[in-house]
């Protein structure tokens, strides 16, 4: 098995252009890399040296099929766990993380833009709208780094079908949900949630679309294949062919 050092992960993000000062949101599995020594915290540790002037943005989601109206999820940004692997339930535990107050898509976030990235979150109408953070590392010129994982695990995506108002993807009817803050006080929130039931869709569609604006570079960090995305180039052209075609993204239609 591969042996990755923090100092490997991190010459290998700079060597696929991310900078001391990008905003990154990370979607990774941790196993793709092979043997990390130091397990979650050294990839943590790593990816906060690569950008030690920037942002970490990691998905702390928590949403379920069984969510909607009849069966409100309820989210407390303290402690509700996420499923989104051992890095980012780890990071969010961090002291200095922040997290969005979002009850199934929320992000942890460290850096010098955090509050900024996930502030606004509770206000989201869909749950990667204009005001999620998915949108916000677009506005800020932002990197989607996957570590080992395809389209499939890409979020951003979701914030591309909600802004094209692709017809398929959310619930007909808002749900009526409580969130708690850091301050341990909960208020109530309405929401247009994922329709789980949805047709069968297909992320990586959506890849020759980036390709073809020069929106994807790929590289090797140990045994893990590593896309970094550009956020902006990705939203941009992604809506337009979600508009364009709604149906892009379903499989065998």
């Amino acid at each position: 098995m591969t042996i990755v050092r923090e100092k490997e992960i991190v010459t290998g993000l700079r060597d696929l252009g991310i900078s001391s000062a990008s905003t990154i949101l990370v979607h990774s599995a941790m196993s793709s890399f092979g043997h990390v020594e130091g397990g979650a915290n050294a990839v943590i540790r790593a990816l906060l040296d690569t950008v030690p002037d920037g942002n970490v943005i990691v998905p702390t989601l928590t949403g379920a099929a069984s969510d909607g109206p009849e069966n409100p999820p309820v989210f407390d940004v303290r402690s509700t766990p996420c499923w989104t692997g051992i890095v980012p339930e780890t990071f969010r535990k961090r002291k200095d993380a922040l997290r969005s107050l979002h009850p199934t898509h929320s992000v942890s976030a460290i850096g010098c833009d955090a509050a900024c990235i996930t502030g606004d979150h509770a206000n989201s109408i869909t749950p990667c709208d204009e005001h999620s953070p998915y949108y916000i590392n677009a506005l800020m010129k932002g990197y989607i780094v996957l570590i080992g994982v395809d389209f499939e695990s890409n979020t951003t995506v979701h914030c591309c079908e909600e802004l094209a108002e692709v017809p398929y993807h959310l619930q007909k009817v808002k749900t009526n949900m409580t969130i708690t803050g850091y301050d341990g006080k909960s208020k109530k929130i309405s929401n247009y949630l994922h329709d789980w039931s949805k047709p069968m869709t297909d992320f990586n569609l959506l890849v020759p679309v980036v390709q073809e604006h020069n929106g994807i570079r790929k590289g090797q960090i140990g045994d893990s294949t590593v896309l970094v995305i550009d956020a902006e180039i990705m939203i941009s052209e992604c809506v337009k062919v979600l508009k364009q075609h709604p149906l892009f993204m379903l499989v065998n239609y």
